[in-house]
Formats: structure tokens, sequence, C-alpha cells
């Protein structure tokens, strides 16, 4: 059982639980029925302002739209006046844009451009809109009007501004120099930066709006006269400078700074100029330089003007490759693309039917020289000849896509040059083998005659150009084995050609030689050209180019040389056979020799005295050029002479066959040594 106190304690806990519980629900219900209270007041309020903002929505919408309305309207309105100021302005473009299409383009493009694109405008908006009122024929007439000063001002600009390029330039832009790793690219600026932008801002505004292609005419009119007059200015300043100086340089590099390496002159290709001056120095002295009392005489006329002129068309060719590039690139700038070719097409045909017919011309003058047989005439074709073909794949680069006819006039004023080279070269090669016999023409000296010295000279020209000539050969082979002209091809071919006029050169010497009634004049002669081709051959290399079809060539012609000498050896036999034993008194010393005995002695004596002076005189105005040649010859010589007369004194010594033996006993043995040695010597 519980105790009485503890009960008692936990009922009145209890109850005073009880009593809070009762006092809190009583707090709670006082506060929900103020809840409810303020929420009845809540929905009271807030559905008196709903119904408040249904009555101000009814009353503003209408407004809204009114308001609505009326900007709508308003800006109707505006846009009506702008149109209205829009369309009337365009019947005020004329009278707008009148002074300044007037006045024209020039010092203000753009602000012209910009008139003309409202005439334009205006143009457009009549003829869709009022296709047949006056205003527009106004300012149809007025954009006619701005698109021809525009075009008078494409034309003004280009005429003013395209000036010649300046020869000076044309030779720096053309001009290589080998020393030079990078060589430098010198710019040929034909027109002004500024005036350009304009050409191309006038070009282009004309294709795209003007409809009009006359420009492009008047372009490549303008633009190949300056080509034209370039490449002629060029020439002029050769005939001008190349004449006196001899080598054209160019002033333009002495301008440039000190540390700028400067260019070299532009290098004169080898013509007729070198055989002249080598004929002259040969016509008068030999091989050695001694005085030879040669009689030959330069290769037929040609002076320093040809030289010039083949110069001046050789930078010309190169030149007009140089200004062709520059015009295209010029071009590209201000020609539509799909026109640029054409266009470039008719610029280059004045400047390049010119340079063609100045071409024909020298292969015209070269065919009639040759039939005058004045073959060395075909030497101006070689450098010329080798220069179009060292540029021809530049040329047809710069070409490309011209017309064929345009592209096909090179290869044929080189298959011309080609084909009259050719002829020329077997022309020559007949002309040697039947070159007449004339008495007159034959040396007296027998020293190389003209023939030779002129065959040596042309075929050392052909080794300046072997590459070109052995090419210019291949051209006129039919045979399968020419179907691809290889440079070993060539090169056999030149070798068999040089070979054909040694050959004929032989023969024909070996004709001449006949002339010469004396066989020891004719000895001498041949032994001299023989001798002269020999030396010649192996100075200009030609031997190697022999060679190559004819392995033995420099030992034949020793031989030749060698059998030469031997003949002339044997013309002393008349003058040694009196000092021989034949016939000679077989005597004891102390015995009286016979009249006759002492009559063979005297004889002998007689007989070689007057031969010696005899073949002394005759043989000392002969000449042989060659100093070794003519040193060994008087030595050999000196040498059989000398040992047989000094034999012969001394079998004479002790024998008395005369009372004056100073009377056949004429010379000792060095006076006789000293008379051969002036032999072939004519200042003797």
């Amino acid at each position: 059982m519980i105790p009485t106190e503890d009960a008692s304690a936990r009922k009145r806990e209890i109850e005073e639980k009880l009593k809070q519980e009762h006092e809190t629900l009583s707090f709670i219900r006082e506060n929900l029925e103020k809840s409810d209270q303020l929420t009845k007041g809540m929905v009271s309020i807030l559905s008196s302002f709903e119904s408040r903002l249904m009555q101000l929505e009814n009353s503003i919408i209408p407004v809204h739209k009114q308001t609505e309305n009326l900007q709508r309207l308003q800006e109707n309105v505006d846009k009506t006046l702008s149109c209205m100021d829009h369309v009337i302005s365009y019947y005020h473009v004329a009278k707008d844009t009148d002074r300044i299409i007037r006045e024209g383009p020039t010092g203000r493009l753009d602000e012209y451009l910009a008139c003309i694109a409202k005439i334009q405008k205006a143009v457009e908006y009549f003829q869709d809109n009022n296709p047949d009122s006056p205003e527009l024929n106004t300012v149809k007439a007025r954009f006619e009007k701005g698109k021809e000063l525009l075009e008078a001002e494409f034309r003004s600009l280009l005429t003013r501004y395209s000036k010649p390029v300046p020869p000076i330039l044309i030779l720096d832009a053309i001009s290589v120099d080998d020393e030079l790793e990078v060589q430098e690219d010198v710019v040929l600026e034909h027109l002004p930066e500024a005036v350009l932008q304009d050409i191309i801002c006038i070009a282009g505004w004309l294709v795209e709006y003007g409809r009009n292609q006359d420009f492009m005419n008047v372009y490549f009119q303008i633009r190949s006269n300056q080509l034209d007059r370039s490449i002629k200015g060029l020439k002029d300043h050769f005939r001008k400078n190349s004449a006196s100086s001899g080598i054209l340089y160019s002033p333009a590099v002495q301008t440039k700074r000190k540390d700028t390496p400067t260019k070299k002159a532009p290098k004169r290709p080898g013509t007729i100029r070198k055989a002249q001056n080598l004929l002259k120095q040969y016509s008068q002295h030999g091989l050695d330089g001694k005085k030879g009392g040669s009689n030959l005489t330069p290769l037929e006329g040609k002076d320093d003007v040809l030289d010039i002129e083949i110069d001046s068309y050789i930078h010309c060719i190169s030149a007009f490759v140089k200004l062709a590039q520059s015009e295209y690139a010029l071009l590209a700038e201000i020609i539509p693309e799909h026109h640029q070719k054409k266009t470039f097409d008719s610029l280059i045909q004045e400047a390049l039917d010119n340079l063609m017919l100045e071409g024909d011309n020298i292969v015209s003058a070269a065919r009639r020289a040759i039939m005058r047989h004045d073959y060395s005439a075909v030497l101006t074709i070689f450098p010329i000849l080798r220069h179009l073909k060292m540029n021809k794949s530049e040329f047809d680069s710069t070409l490309q896509g011209t017309a064929a006819s345009t592209k096909n006039k090179l290869p044929t004023l080189i298959t011309s040059m080609e084909t009259i080279g050719a002829k020329a070269l077997e022309e020559f090669a007949d002309s040697i083998k039947n070159d007449p016999d004339k008495e007159y023409n034959m040396p007296k000296d027998g020293t190389v005659h003209e023939l030779t010295s002129n065959a040596i000279l042309f075929l050392q020209q052909l080794l300046d150009f072997h590459e070109t000539a052995g090419a210019m050969l291949a051209s006129q082979e039919t045979s399968s084995s020419a179907s691809s002209y290889t440079s070993e091809f060539n090169k056999r071919l030149l070798s068999t050609y040089i070979c054909k006029v040694l050959g004929n050169l032989q023969l024909n010497l070996l004709s001449k030689s006949k002339v010469y009634e004396d066989s020891a004049l004719s000895a001498i002669f041949l032994h001299n050209n023989y001798n002269y081709i020999l030396k010649s051959l192996e100075k200009s290399e030609l031997i190697q180019l022999v060679t190559v079809t004819q392995k033995k060539a420099e030992s034949s012609y020793r031989e030749l040389i060698e059998q030469q000498i031997q003949m002339y050896k044997s013309s002393w036999v008349k003058v040694t056979e009196h000092l021989a034993d034949r016939n000679m008194p077989v005597f004891q010393p102390g015995t009286k020799l016979k009249d006759k005995e002492r009559q063979v002695i005297k004889d002998k004596f007689k007989g070689f005295n007057d031969g010696l002076e005899e073949l002394c005189k005759i043989q000392k105005g002969w000449a042989i050029p060659d100093k070794e040649q003519r040193d060994f010859i008087r030595r050999s010589q000196k040498k059989v002479v000398s040992d047989a007369y000094k034999a012969f004194l001394q079998r004479c010594a002790n024998i008395s066959f005369t009372k004056n033996p100073e009377k056949y006993n004429k010379y000792r043995p060095e006076e006789v040594e000293e008379m051969i040695e002036k032999l072939f010597d004519t200042s003797a």
C-alpha cells in the first residue's frame, strides 16, 4: 500500500497540472476567436479591393486602346512624311549633283562617286515607280555624263602618270650578279600608289555599275605604248652609251649607299668582234707574238655598231620579259580577272611584234650575207639564239594564257634562226672545201693561209656557243636518233661538223700547196698551217670537242707536221750531197793529186757554197711564226749540215787541191751555223 501522505501529494500535483491545462485551453480558445475575427476582417477588405480593381480596369483599357491608335496614326504620318521627303529628294538629285558632276572627279573621287551613287538610286527609283517621267531621262543623262567623266578621268590618270621605265632601272632589273647569293629584286613602279588606288577604284566602279569594258581597251592602249617606249628607250640608251664606252654600265648603282653591294654591268655576249680582233692580231703576229710576215686580213667587215645592235637586242628581250611581268602584276590589280589574259595579250602585242620583227630582220640580214658567202654573219645569230633559248621557259611562263599566235612567235623566231644558222654552217664547210687555189692569194713566205685562220677562228666562235651550235645542227636532223636532242647527241653532232670542216680544210691546203713551185716552200706552208691548226685547237680547247669523234686527231696532226718537216729537210740534200764521200778521190798523205781529182774537190766546195748561199737567200724570206717550231727546225738543220761540213773539212784538211784555198773554203762551220740561224727571219 501507498502511504497516505504520498497519495495526498500526488493528488495535489495532478490537480495542479489539470488546472494549468484548463488555463492553457482557455487561452487557445480566446486566440482562436480573435483569429477568426481578424480573418473575417481581411476577407472583407480583399473583397472590397478586388471590386475596386475591376472598376479601375474597366475604366483604363478603353483609354489605352485609344492611345495606341493615336500612336499608330502618328507613326504612319511620320513615315508618310519621310517617304515624301525621300521621293521629293529624287526630284532634286539632278540639281543637287549638277555642280560636282560638271566639275568632274579630279581631286575628289570619293565625293564624286557618292554623287554618282545618288544619281544611280534616282534612276532606279524612277524606273521602278515612274518610268514615263521626264525626271528619269534627266537623271539618266546625268548618270551617263558622270560615267563619261569617270572614263575620261581613268584615261587622264593613266596618260598623265604612265611614263616609260628609265633604261638604268631596266638594266638594274635584268642584271645578274654572280657574286650575290640573293639577288636584289628591283621593283618597277609604274604608277604612284595614290593614283593607282584611284584607277583601281574607277575601274571597279566601271565594271560593277558602269557596265562598260571600253576602259580595258583604253588601258591596254596606253600601257602598250609605254611598254614599247620603255624598250625603245633602252635601245637609244645603248646607242648613245655603248658606242663610246664599249661596255654599258648602269649609272643607277652608283647612287647606292657604300654598304650596299652594287651590281656588275650586264655581261656582253661574245660576238664577231672577238674573231675580228684575233684576226687582226694574227695578221700582224705569229703564234708566239713575233712578226711572221703574214698577209692575213680580218673577216669581212663588221663594226662595233653591229655589236651594239646585238647587245641591245639581247637586253631588250630580257627587258621585255621583266617589263611584261610587271605589267601583268599591275594589270591584275586593275582589270577583272576574267579579262586579264585577253587584255594582257593585247597590251604586249606592239612591243612583242617589234622585237620579233627586229629578230626577223637579223635573220634576213644573215641570210643575205650568207648569199654573199659572208659566213661570219652567222656569228651574229649565236648570242641571240642562245639568249632566246635560255630565256624561253621564262618567256613562255610570262605569255601563259595568251593566244596561241602570241605564244608561237618566239618559237617561230628560234626555228628561223636555227634553220639559217644550220644552213650557214653547212655552206661554210663547203666553202672551206671549195675555196679556189689562187696563186696571188697564197702567202709568199709560206705562212698560215687566210683560209686557215678564218676557219679556225670561226670554229673558235662555235666553241663559245657549242651548246647552241650543237642544237642548231640537231634541229635539222630527221633521223630517229635525233628524236630527243640530248646534250651528248648535240655535242657529237658539233664534233662531227668541226671534224668535217678540218678535213675539208686539210684537203684544200694540200691542193693549195701545189701552187708553190718549190716543194720545200710547199712543205713549210703545210707545216705552218697544220701547226697553226693544232696549236689553235689546243689553246682554245677545241681539241676536246674534236676528240669526241676523232680520238687520234692530235697525234694525226703531229704526224702531218713531222712529215712536212722531213719534206722540208729533204731540200737540203742538194747542199749536203756535195759533202758526201761519193766521187771523193782516194789518196795517200803527201801524194800529189791529179788535176781531175783536184777538180772534184773544188766542185764539191763550190757546189756546197753555191747551194748554201742560194738556200739561205731563198729561205730567209720564208716564215715559221711558231718560235718553238722555228728553233727546232733550225737546230735540227744546223746539226745535220754542220756535222757533214765539219767531217768534209776534216777530210780535206791535209789535201793540197788549190793554190787559193780561201776561194773554195769560204765559210767556217760557225759561219754556216750562223747563216742557218737566220733562216725564216724576214728582219735579218
